[in-house]
């Protein structure tokens, strides 16, 4: 294959890694999806956080701790420029001031964007945004299968009296019928609650839920074999928080809980799902104002990187 025509990362050998516009990757940037086949999009957006702010931060921290990432992913042999057309497509221009028109905004940019065929890897941004991308995916795709790796379930009925907050956007998801419950794995959920069923309203609904504790001291490897064949055949989106992570290897996010996932464990979940028709996902809730170092932000450039790589069309 002839691969000049295909967009390409800026080595570092061209321009020094200090050096260039801060892009995912460092990739050309684009004012739209068309012609791509996958994108990477910023949403600046904190204002359905709770408590620890900071998120709209995110989306520019995880593009400048990405020039440390080249295109090829050695482990598994994967060299996604060499195959898809990838650019940056920028931020979606979120209002800062409400959030129901932001949540508008974010719908128009992924309805647009989806006309295209280009599948959307988003860098958030806190966890609400994953509601607005469902619906738009929803709408071309039908009810979509879908991989949560949180620390959280994210399915409270309202937060505040709030139905739309990044701690209620899968229950709003299966209300509206974006989402396949069958379909729907929940990994990495751990941490206090304010009731001992915290986490039992997704199982009622028919999703598969593993909590953190039983990944303790395993591989991953054996459960995402389970879970592919439980996916099975259609769409399936990723959704990624970083607070799935111990915050010894993810500090930076607003809601850290102790007995997280370890990074190579995170590696194993989405390489896991290699061969499904993945259609695009999201790492969410980087708070740059908690790791000021970027280690967090590194951790969720690689793992948008690892999204990339499982995209369908990669040899």
């Amino acid at each position: 294959m002839n691969h000049s025509d295909l967009p390409q990362p800026l080595s570092g050998n061209v321009m020094p890694r200090c050096g260039g516009i801060a892009s995912m990757m460092r990739l050309p940037v684009y004012e739209s999806a068309a012609g791509l086949d996958a994108c990477f999009v910023g949403v600046p957006f904190d204002l359905g956080t709770s408590n620890r702010t900071g998120t709209r931060f995110g989306p520019r921290q995880i593009r400048a701790e990405s020039v440390l990432l080249r295109p090829y992913n050695v482990a598994t042999r994967k060299g996604p420029f060499e195959h898809l057309r990838v650019a940056d497509i920028g931020d979606v221009a979120v209002n800062p001031y409400n959030l129901h028109d932001s949540i508008a905004r974010i719908e128009a940019k992924y309805d647009e964007l989806l006309t295209h065929g280009a599948k959307p890897i988003t860098l958030g941004g806190d966890h609400t945004i994953a509601l607005p991308i469902l619906r738009s995916l929803a709408r071309k795709y039908g009810k979509v299968g879908l991989v949560h790796v949180d620390a959280h379930a994210d399915i409270n009925d309202t937060m505040f009296g709030e139905k739309i907050a990044h701690g209620t956007p899968f229950r709003r998801a299966v209300e509206e019928g974006l989402i396949e419950p069958a379909r729907t794995v929940q990994i990495g959920l751990r941490g206090t609650g304010y009731a001992a069923d915290e986490f039992d309203w997704g199982r009622a609904q028919g999703f598969t839920v593993v909590e953190a504790q039983e990944c303790w001291n395993k591989s991953m490897a054996p459960l995402m074999r389970e879970i592919k064949t439980k996916l099975g055949a259609g769409p399936v989106y990723v959704s990624f928080d970083i607070d799935s992570l111990d915050p010894a290897y993810a500090p930076g996010t607003g809601t850290p809980e102790i007995g997280g996932l370890t990074v190579p464990q995170a590696l194993e979940i989405i390489r896991g799902l290699d061969g499904l028709e993945i259609i695009g996902g999201d790492v969410v809730e980087v708070s740059p104002p908690y790791d000021p170092q970027g280690t967090t932000a590194l951790v969720a450039a690689n793992i948008a990187f690892e999204i990339l790589c499982i995209l369908p069309g990669i040899g």
